[in-house]
């Protein structure tokens, strides 16, 4: 089930447990991340998630996140999925509702993590551009992609 949260209903216990299920993401595909950096980008997440204007959770009936997404501006800001639910359809119900219902048109992808790049490559996204750092300034480069 995919819920849409306002801005009022996100609350310390949601965004502590999506926080763990981003950092858990992260340690099973973005390998080139060193601890240092995940814990650099731990709190730039939180505030990620605390202030993104569109956030879609997916989750059980018990309601225990198994993914999310972040959406600003008609631009996919993060797509997370937990480890344990990664090849069950749900990075692609959320990509599919933001699509349809949000208009997301672009997502920036880490060059190093292919397996996103091919996911979105699936989902209809193209490479239009290619910066060398990330946005931190980090030689992480990212590849800025398009709907086609």
């Amino acid at each position: 089930m995919v819920h849409t949260l306002s801005i009022p209903t996100r609350n310390e216990n949601l965004l502590h447990n999506l926080l763990h299920l981003w950092e858990e993401s992260v340690r099973s595909t973005h390998l080139f991340l060193s601890e240092k950096d995940i814990a650099a980008l731990r709190p730039l997440v939180l505030q990620g998630l605390s202030g993104i204007s569109q956030l879609l959770v997916y989750s059980t009936e018990g309601e225990t996140p198994l993914g999310f997404i972040g959406i600003q501006d008609h631009k996919i800001e993060m797509l997370f999925i937990s480890p344990e639910a990664m090849g069950q359809g749900i990075g692609k119900k959320l990509v599919t509702h933001a699509i349809d219902a949000l208009k997301v048109s672009s997502v920036d992808v880490n060059e190093q993590n292919p397996q996103a790049l091919g996911f979105y490559e699936h989902m209809g996204f193209y490479v239009a551009e290619r910066s060398a750092l990330d946005e931190q300034g980090k030689p992480f480069p990212i590849l800025h992609m398009k709907l086609r």
